[in-house]
């Protein structure tokens, strides 16, 4: 689960972790208002996405061409006099309600919205510093480690992608245990490779460990602040953040669950989370249901494989109703761009009768007008391929993986 800007810093400051003060606003008209209450001087009006890249990025109306747009954020071509990046910097009251008009009610494209881009329906009036070092700081879960680790360099502002890949050697990791959290000499040790000293280490040791208690509490997976700032005061202030947090953990932190933005979610991601399914939406043409995390990702990698592209995961796990089979169906089946489905089960606690009877319950339900490939091994297989055999409907049979992925990349391309 993410959120936003001004969720993540509301979430930061209430944890001890030192951010700008700031206001976030839904129409141009507060602007000014915010502005005065921010104590006026330097202001950053900031688009409210989840997304990457939004300083560079571009916040253009339907009347502007969205691939040109993905060329100018990602700097192929130069920005144009008159069009609104997603972060700026204004002095006046006026020019902040000007800044807010051209984000409010536009489309952000950055690099990693692509084309598509997000709607900007809310914007963050925030305290500008004046800035002495900009640092980058990240906690994620090192798979390899089991255990979180804290990353921190001294090129803040810049994307860790490109730091990691060029000059990887700057990046201070400091694996973190989950039972002690930062200790005070760790917090020192990247203090020390981030240039702090004085009265600045001792705000950058609280800052650190501070951030890394939030993590632990909260069931985040990823936390970055890029930039993290240090002022001509001294101050280590969190710029910017991204908070990610564990859906699975969710039940636990309620306070947390109820920031989710609908507006920023996949329709069908939601959808499918509702009904205890695992569902990510992909850009190809074949929808794929299947149980189990390994085998979806095995047919996914087939389907490709064999020349087709995958429109979707979706894992109805182990223990799966007729209900959830059901609710699947009409997810996948709702995509417009789907041309063929592929079923592929392997029946341990899932019974291949049951997906049967649910195939053919959505072929009464739903209005199944493109090809369907079925591909059913384990228990109770050979009542489930009998249910199948005798229904009478239009069902093409696969015996194995490989002969399943080349009959739906087929069926797909209209040669079935």
């Amino acid at each position: 689960m993410k959120v936003h800007e001004y969720q993540a810093k509301d979430l930061l400051r209430a944890a001890g972790v030192a951010v700008p003060d700031g206001i976030v606003i839904t129409s141009p008209d507060e602007a000014a208002a915010a502005f005065t209450k921010l104590g006026g001087g330097l202001i950053v009006v900031k688009a409210q996405v989840h997304a990457g890249g939004r300083g560079k990025g571009v916040a253009i109306g339907p009347e502007v061409d969205r691939a040109l747009a993905l060329e100018i954020a990602s700097g192929v071509k130069p920005r144009p006099d008159g069009m609104a990046k997603g972060v700026q910097l204004v002095k006046t009251a006026e020019a902040a309600t000007h800044a807010a008009a051209s984000l409010l009610g536009k489309t952000l494209v950055t690099y990693q919205t692509g084309a598509v881009g997000q709607a900007i329906t809310k914007v963050l009036i925030t305290v500008g510093h004046d800035i002495v070092k900009e640092l980058y700081l990240g906690l994620a879960v090192d798979r390899a480690l089991q255990m979180p680790v804290l990353m921190a360099t001294t090129e803040g502002g810049v994307d860790i992608e490109q730091v990691a890949h060029e000059t990887p050697e700057k990046i201070h990791r400091e694996p973190i245990d989950v039972g002690l959290g930062l200790q005070d000499f760790q917090a020192r040790k990247i203090c020390k490779a981030l240039g702090l000293s004085g009265p600045t280490a001792v705000n950058g040791a609280k800052f650190l460990k501070n951030f890394v208690k939030f993590f632990l509490d909260t069931d985040a997976s990823l936390a970055e602040i890029n930039p993290l700032i240090v002022t001509d005061k001294g101050e280590v202030l969190a710029l910017d953040a991204k908070l990610n947090f564990d859906d699975n953990a969710m039940f636990r932190h309620k306070d947390i669950a109820a920031l989710i933005d609908v507006a920023e979610e996949d329709p069908n991601e939601l959808r499918a989370g509702q009904s205890g399914l695992s569902y990510v939406s992909l850009d190809g043409d074949i929808a794929c249901l299947v149980n189990g995390a390994g085998l979806a990702m095995s047919t996914m990698d087939l389907i490709k494989y064999h020349g087709g592209e995958p429109a979707n995961f979706l894992d109805v796990g182990g223990g799966a109703n007729k209900d959830q089979v059901l609710e699947a169906f009409r997810i996948l089946l709702g995509d417009p761009n789907v041309k063929a489905v592929l079923v592929n089960i392997f029946g341990g606690i899932m019974r291949c009768d049951t997906i049967a009877a649910a195939i053919l319950a959505a072929y009464d339900e739903i209005d199944f007008t493109i090809p369907l490939v079925v591909r059913l091994e384990g228990t109770n297989v050979e009542a489930g391929k009998k249910l199948l055999d005798e229904s009478g409907r239009k069902i093409i049979t696969a015996v194995g993986l490989t002969d399943a992925a080349k009959k739906v990349v087929a069926a797909a391309k209209g040669a079935a």
